[in-house]
């Protein structure tokens, strides 16, 4: 398999060519002396380095050996403490954290393209930081000074890790039908009893403690999602010194043996009366804790891409190398008994199909980070505009990028015909790595029916409307742009099939309850393919005209994702406006 070289020119020109991330950064007060071009290169050659030659070299290793439950302790797989430990010195874990606790305050935008290097290079050790940082997230965001000077500083140096206990056995998307319980305590603590299974790092050999976010009901908590509370529990208590105390009253029960991903401890857990804190308000909990799951939606998303990345490199490696029979063209390398499979029409567009869906959601990826950044460092209007983009956005990137992360590890596979196959190739591994992607926070079902429900049809487009102006301001922008209007009037035409659909569905729900949920997955899927025509449209303006062979690749790249990849959105649309009398006239035990 080749070694995973990070894509720094493609992240560059992203950052700053496409998106100009720099002039953001030194608009908004909180960023401006902590982000510029400069610091962002620096970043990222460093966690190109990291990557490359300390977590990619462990991850077979680490899918090979798994991790070890023994008598409720849990061990990760050789070489995983030493990376975590490198990783931590680097002072990674505090990238985009508060700067006020120890944090470095860096932009998400910059955040993405390093959470992209580390899950290409290895998921399962993604997992770890990057579940640390969306605690870290909600703290910061709803705990009380007390909380964040206790727990935020040792968390962003990764000292202390972060797990968010949300699952139940009989409670997974159905939160409000938890059973964990809560009783307050007289000294202000709140006693946690219950279990929670698919704890991602629920526990683990990494840090010295690991810091649980555990949804719970008080017992006089309303009934429902109106009921949850969220509480900090640590798994070794806390000393007001600062120092670890007696182990609290958490146990990790079992492992999962799962598909993939098997170098992260998927964890049962536990809680005997644990000792815990109330973060945010009573029975707020559920709100606490999106504002968590919005930052980890879209990192699970670039956990999807980064595989497609990975993937792709080894893909075209080898394709590069194998020999098997002659171009139709007539023979390439005649000298040889056969020509590379790259020259093949069909290999080329499995190759160019993973580029174009890896460059498309690369884009759509810093595009909503942006809006993560405005949302977070903003003010007033335009603060309120960025968080209604990214409450519409977030779905789509989470589900279009998974979906899209297990098709493109699926090509990459098929690349290698019966050596893909096999385990020592490692694209098989890529594909079960991915899967989970498209199950874990939240289902791409239920992201979709977020989309087309509580984004879409709950306020008529009103979010909807947004990003289709800004869509249409860049169309109109480039109106006049002879050498762009093989992607502006495609676009158009796009937009507007979008728009149909959009205000066809919201009609559609006012007489018929199943109608959302009938057209959610393909609505999702094609405001994916309109928003990566919207990328590449982007990336094409910044590219066209200039003759260097970067540049010359993104043009064409984006001329193939037109011709052949966007076309499915007609199919789509239809699948859409077919309605639901197909889904729900079948009578069950027709089935």
């Amino acid at each position: 398999m080749a070694e995973y070289k990070a894509p720094l020119r493609e992240m560059n020109f992203l950052l700053h060519e496409v998106f100009e991330a720099d002039k953001l950064w030194a608009r908004l007060p909180a960023l401006a002396d902590v982000a510029d071009r400069d610091t962002a290169d620096a970043i990222l050659e460093e966690m190109a380095k990291l990557a490359a030659n300390t977590l990619d070299p462990i991850n077979r290793s680490g899918d090979e050996e798994g991790c070890h439950w023994n008598d409720g302790v849990v061990t990760t797989p050789a070489g995983f403490p030493e990376a975590y430990a490198t990783y931590c010195e680097g002072g990674w874990g505090a990238l985009v954290g508060n700067p006020e606790f120890g944090g470095m305050g860096m932009p998400k935008t910059l955040g993405a393209q390093v959470e992209e290097m580390i899950c290409a290079a290895n998921i399962s050790f993604a997992l770890y930081p990057v579940l640390t940082n969306g605690a870290c997230l909600a703290i910061d965001a709803h705990g009380s000074d007390e909380l964040k000077q206790k727990y935020l500083p040792n968390m962003y140096a990764g000292t202390w890790a972060g797990a968010m206990d949300l699952t139940e056995p009989h409670a997974g998307t159905d939160l409000g039908i938890i059973r964990t319980k809560a009783e307050p305590q007289e000294d202000g603590s709140y006693s946690i009893t219950g279990s929670k299974i698919f704890i991602t790092g629920g526990d683990h050999d990494l840090s010295e403690n690991i810091i649980h976010l555990v949804l719970a009901k008080l017992p006089d908590a309303p009934k429902g999602p109106k009921g949850i509370s969220l509480f900090l529990v640590p798994k070794i208590m806390v000393n007001e010194d600062g120092s670890l105390g007696e182990r609290n009253a958490v146990s990790c029960g079992s492992i999962e043996h799962k598909m993939g991903i098997k170098a992260s401890a998927t964890c049962a857990m536990n809680f005997d009366g644990a000792k815990g804190w109330l973060v945010g308000e009573v029975n707020k909990g559920l709100a606490a804790m999106f504002t968590m799951m919005n930052y980890e939606r879209l990192g699970v998303g670039i956990q999807g891409l980064g595989a497609s990345e990975r993937s792709y490199q080894s893909a075209l490696e080898y394709a590069r190398d194998r020999v098997q029979s002659r171009s139709p063209s007539g023979a390439v390398q005649p000298e040889k008994a056969a020509d590379p499979i790259i020259v093949h029409p069909d290999v080329r567009r499995m190759l160019l199909t993973q580029k174009a869906y890896i460059g498309g959601g690369r884009a759509l990826s810093t595009y909503v980070a942006k809006w993560l950044d405005i949302s977070k460092y903003g003010e007033g209007e335009e603060k309120q505009h960025a968080e209604a983009m990214v409450a519409l956005l977030t779905p789509v990137a989470k589900a279009f990028f998974t979906d899209k992360g297990l098709e493109c590890t699926v090509i990459g596979q098929q690349v290698f015909g019966g050596h893909g196959y096999i385990r020592e190739w490692g694209q098989e591994q890529l594909v079960r790595d991915v899967r989970i992607t498209q199950i874990y926070e939240g289902t791409n079902g239920i992201q979709a029916l977020d989309l087309i429900g509580r984004k879409t049809v709950a306020n008529g487009g009103a979010f909807f409307d947004l990003f289709a102006a800004d869509v249409q301001s860049f169309i109109d922008a480039n109106s006049d742009n002879e050498a762009l209007a093989e992607f502006i009037q495609p676009l158009a035409g796009e937009l507007q099939r979008l728009k149909d659909v959009t205000a066809a569905v919201i009609a559609a729900a006012q007489q018929d309850p199943n109608a959302p949920g009938a057209a959610s997955v393909e609505y999702l899927h094609l405001f994916g393919f309109v928003a990566y025509a919207y990328m590449w449209a982007m990336v094409a303006s910044v590219a066209a005209g200039q003759d260097e062979d970067f540049y010359r690749g993104q043009v064409k790249t984006a001329r193939f994702y037109f011709a052949r990849l966007l076309p499915q959105s007609q199919a789509l649309a239809a699948s859409v406006l077919a309605g639901s009398a197909t889904l729900m006239d079948m009578e069950d035990e027709l089935f």
